[in-house]
């Protein structure tokens, strides 16, 4: 049996508790997960099936959403972020890697977290789940992307200024994350060949330096001294023109310049189904593509779609990892 997918309860405030709950619903019967955290954290009422083990998950399912047991100090509350939750927060995404790292589950998902209540509840020293994932992992370098069945993109430079993004691109960056999405793209997706679009930075990419020089200078050096190493590359070409149908069709994955560049595309394709993956790790991490949503938390509102796409990528790239 395929090891199960461990779900991160992320923070009990939000709605990861009642996304959980639906994603069992719709994955019961096709997709082992199990949830680490705390039972009493689900919505009333909730089919729970408690494990011990991750091995359980598969009989459990039946019952209900397999939980491995994470307790919390207090009650969920929901919309309103409890201090005393904050390092069992953070406790549990460890234990996550812990399982997965020891090969007791196949991938890690994690529901959303919110930096600022982990920041002020228990000194959170990391710009996010990202940063820290690859603490954990032993780790230097990971590459985000965002994935869908209609587009995969990744951004060069992510939450910086637009100011700031052309002096932290670099030749050294560049070419770490073209070959961090190649290689991901070949182990995590099962492509052998992968086909990269490089977007340029500037309007027209520069439109011969009339516009801009990174892509002379920068961009196109480094993709040139890829290709030659075989990677097949495309670009550095305009971003307005890479995102239609007709261009997706000629590549497997976007390389994008900023955050924006990268994730207005896949949002505006495919907002629901969006699901954020992180290249580089030893093992495969996947989270829907939304935060916390404190606004309509415990309202049984929110939609699941992500988390339930991010289940189903976790343990598809982890199959094809396996193979």
């Amino acid at each position: 049996m395929t090891a199960p997918v461990a779900l991160t309860c992320g923070e009990p405030a939000g709605v990861g508790p009642e996304l959980a709950l639906r994603a069992w619903e719709a994955l019961a019967g096709t997709l082992p997960f199990f949830l680490i955290g705390d039972p009493g954290h689900l919505p009333e009422g909730a089919p729970v099936s408690e494990i011990a083990d991750p091995a359980e998950t598969e009989a459990a399912l039946a019952r209900g959403l397999p939980v491995l047991r994470h307790a919390f100090d207090g009650p969920r509350r929901p919309g309103r972020p409890d201090p005393a939750q904050a390092q069992s927060v953070i406790d549990v995404i460890a234990r996550g890697v812990e399982l997965v790292q020891a090969g007791r589950a196949g991938a890690l998902c994690t529901a959303p977290i919110h930096k600022q209540a982990l920041q002020e509840g228990a000194g959170f020293a990391y710009p996010g789940h990202t940063e820290y994932l690859a603490a954990l992992a032993g780790v230097d370098d990971v590459v985000m992307m965002l994935a869908s069945d209609m587009l995969r993109v990744v951004p060069a430079t992510i939450h910086i200024p637009l100011r700031e993004v052309p002096d932290a691109l670099s030749a050294e960056g560049l070419t770490r994350t073209i070959r961090i999405t190649h290689a991901a793209l070949r182990r995590d997706f099962g492509i052998e060949a992968p086909r990269i679009a490089v977007a340029g930075l500037n309007p027209h990419a520069g439109e011969g330096g009339r516009m801009g020089r990174e892509e002379i200078e920068l961009i196109a050096p480094v993709l040139d001294a890829l290709r030659a190493e075989g990677l097949q590359l495309a670009g550095p070409l305009s971003a307005d023109t890479m995102f239609h149908g007709a261009a997706r069709a000629r590549y497997d994955a976007a390389v994008a310049m900023y955050h924006d560049q990268a994730l207005i595309p896949i949002k505006t394709l495919d907002f629901d189904r969006g699901v954020n993956v992180t290249l580089g790790l030893p093992f495969v991490r996947t989270s829907p593509d939304h935060g916390t949503a404190f606004d309509i938390a415990g309202r049984g509102v929110a939609n699941p779609t992500s988390l339930i796409e991010a289940l189903k990528l976790a343990a598809k790239m982890a199959a094809a990892r396996g193979a």
